[in-house]
């Protein structure tokens, strides 16, 4: 019963919070356009700041790990690779080679797996997986970019898109961090505990947001899609992932990142990439809308599952 607690304690917080936007947006106080100004400002702003101030308060320099690291750069390109081969196959549409592809392996590391790490193993988890998300949201990038693009009839100029990558937000924010770090930079208490109490809003701004960007239309349309995408992204990949994590000999905060880089819901940007490779958009949002809504019941049952076996 206590793991059963614990582990309801850890999703409960989620759930509540992406409803919460959710309602909103059904008793009209989120609208389209204040969701997409609001999304600018938390991708922008929020979860920037989240970052640097874990980065710059968290020690994560000292918690770096380079063969950890790079197991988790592994996992993440041995996944599309593995499904680089297998959706192909079984998919003849080319739109929605990609959007598959994407929608399978692309993960909410930010929005949902940092704060369920940080739920579970508190300033430890926080660390672990903050060092992670400066390797991996770039890594899941570049590699939606390529996909998109090889399974479209558009073409992108690459050297544009790698610029673009490398002046994300979360990019630059880690970068700023790990050059405070590195050069000792203390800042002022006043400035400091700002950027302490804007990163506090970050998460839960966050997944309220989410919630009140998830929409759907004519689902029964692609409803083999989603049931595909659903036990692949939330059941089978991150079986996998611990599975391979625990036989390489990771436990507690490592292995909790490692299994919330793969396991959250597929990323609300996932969306709006379709849309600018002319892919199926319409897919790519009832992905991001399904994994949404099931992704904390099967968080639930990991971590509860985890946490009685003592991996957790």
């Amino acid at each position: 019963m206590d793991n059963f607690i614990f582990s309801l304690n850890v999703v409960l917080p989620l759930v509540i919070l992406i409803f919460s936007g959710i309602f909103l947006r059904q008793m009209k106080v989120f609208d389209e356009d204040f969701i997409k100004k609001f999304n600018s400002f938390i991708f922008r702003v929020l979860l920037p700041i989240l970052q640097f101030n874990n980065i710059y308060t968290g020690k994560v320099w000292e918690r770096i790990n380079l063969s950890y690291t790079l197991f988790a750069v592994l996992l993440v390109l041995g996944t599309i690779g593995i499904l680089f081969i297998i959706v192909p196959k079984y998919e003849k549409d080319i739109k929605n080679r990609g959007v598959l592809i994407q929608g399978l392996y692309r993960s909410n590391f930010v929005i949902l797996g940092l704060p369920l790490c940080t739920n579970i193993f508190g300033e430890e988890g926080a660390a672990v997986a903050t060092s992670l998300i400066a390797i991996i949201i770039p890594l899941y990038n570049f590699s939606a970019v390529i996909i998109l693009d090889l399974f479209t009839d558009n073409r992108h100029n690459y050297r544009e898109t790698l610029v673009s990558i490398l002046l994300n937000p979360l990019i630059v924010a880690s970068f700023l961090g790990f050059i405070a770090i590195f050069f000792n930079i203390e800042l002022p208490s006043a400035l400091g505990k700002s950027i302490e109490d804007i990163a506090k809003t970050a998460t839960p701004m966050a997944l309220i947001a989410l919630g009140g960007e998830i929409k759907i239309n004519n689902i029964w349309k692609n409803i083999k899609y989603l049931v595909m995408v659903c036990a692949g992204k939330l059941f089978i990949i991150p079986a996998l992932t611990v599975l391979i994590s625990v036989a390489f000999g990771y436990r507690g905060a490592e292995l909790c990142a490692l299994f919330s880089m793969m396991a959250p819901s597929t990323s609300v940007s996932s969306y709006a990439m379709a849309k600018q490779y002319n892919c199926n958009y319409e897919l790519a949002g009832q992905i991001v809308f399904i994994t949404t809504i099931v992704s904390p019941f099967s968080i639930f049952l990991f971590v509860f599952t985890l946490k009685s076996i003592g991996l957790f």
